[in-house]
């Protein structure tokens, strides 16, 4: 087993055959030529038009959470995958490949769900943009940073609505934790630890052997930006998540749903230093998954009158030490964050679980802050 610390470029950063930035203008040239009208003019009770691309797994999910609205096209590459939702939904127009769709159908719809790997999420979103339609995008919003920027330029470029898949942040407890923190409740926060119990599928691995493509998978399709290569079914349909081409990781996974909460409550912006401890056994495996386990120290400096603040990230076999003064009877969460405020210290669990103090002695002294922020009607809505 080797830790060491990350320092040479990702593999994924090399060019690929597809990839985004490069060929962007390539990928959405099947629009070109076409006029793209609204589907209509909405009145406040109205229902959209959603297309969504990618209708099983976690697509399925978002499916249920738009259920109020028109669900009037899926495009998704496994018509095994996907089976359940279009039998749900036998009116909604069905394609196997997201571009014939919006082809097709963009001067039917107002908005666009993706819900393809990572790798993928970019040049659906982007395409959907320059057809004039919002989009909602599952989380990790990307596979890399620059695309990242790229989405959020074009989104204010064509003043569209648009949401990643960050299902916590609407969430009580998020709003609760930020009470905590920006009322003084807690004291100033200096230090937090944060963590998932992922990697849930294969990472430190190398490329399986290849397999025969299913009848029923459009792989091409699927592959999308990323370089070709072999189908296996140790790849499709879950475990792409650990493969630097088609996923972020642990970190890339789960992060929106723990990092989320100190980031927003803290007002943390962008570290001034970052480092990184990994552990691999598999010879070559940096060539192409994410490593079996990492801890990352995030180092944010002043932010006005707020203090510096060192954050702490750990997956696959690290987990958050326990605080001195923990109650025996609680545990570190397994996914979620410590906080040490120099009053009190609180914990909560992924996904905008509620804050709780980590000694029950403290309650005695602790003053619940007043609700402040406004309130969320649900993540989809």
């Amino acid at each position: 087993m080797s830790k060491n610390k990350a320092t040479s470029t990702p593999a994924h950063f090399s060019p690929s055959r597809r990839r985004f930035l490069s060929t962007a203008a390539t990928a959405t040239s099947v629009f070109a030529g076409i006029q793209f009208l609204p589907s209509g003019v909405l009145g406040a009770n109205a229902k959209l038009n959603l297309a969504f691309v990618g209708a099983g797994g976690r697509g399925a999910q978002n499916i249920k959470g738009c259920i109020s609205e028109n669900h009037y096209a899926y495009a998704d590459v496994d018509q095994l995958r996907c089976a359940k939702s279009l039998k749900a939904s036998p009116k909604s127009k069905y394609y196997k490949d997201w571009r014939e769709m919006l082809s097709k159908e963009a001067g039917n719809i107002d908005g666009v769900v993706v819900s393809t790997p990572d790798h993928n999420h970019a040049i659906v979103a982007m395409a959907a943009m320059n057809a004039g339609k919002h989009v909602y995008v599952e989380k990790p919003l990307t596979l890399t940073i620059s695309e990242a920027r790229a989405l959020q330029n074009k989104a204010e470029e064509k003043g569209l609505c648009t949401q990643m898949g960050n299902q916590g942040h609407a969430n009580e407890g998020a709003r609760r934790t930020n009470e905590w923190i920006q009322s003084g409740a807690v004291g100033e926060v200096r230090e937090v630890h944060t963590c998932t119990n992922r990697p849930s599928w294969p990472q430190d691995i190398v490329r399986p052997k290849e397999e025969e493509i299913p009848a029923t998978l459009d792989w091409d399709t699927w592959i999308g930006p990323a370089p070709m290569g072999p189908y296996s079914s140790q790849i499709v349909p879950f475990k792409w998540r650990g493969y630097i081409d088609y996923g972020t990781g642990a970190l890339g996974d789960m992060g929106a749903h723990i990092l989320d909460h100190p980031v927003w409550s803290l007002g943390l912006g962008v570290p001034a230093s970052i480092s990184v401890e990994i552990e691999r056994k598999t010879a070559g495996s940096e060539k192409v998954s994410h490593p079996a386990s990492c801890k990352i120290t995030y180092e944010f400096p002043t932010r006005g009158d707020a203090p510096p603040v060192k954050l702490m990230w750990y997956d696959g076999s690290y987990a958050i030490p326990r605080p001195k003064n923990m109650d025996d009877k609680l545990k570190t969460p397994s996914s979620g964050c410590i906080y040490y405020g120099s009053d009190f210290t609180f914990m909560h669990g992924s996904h905008g679980g509620m804050p709780q103090l980590v000694n029950s002695a403290d309650k005695k002294k602790f003053v619940e802050p007043p609700k402040t922020m406004e309130r969320s009607p649900g993540h989809h809505k």
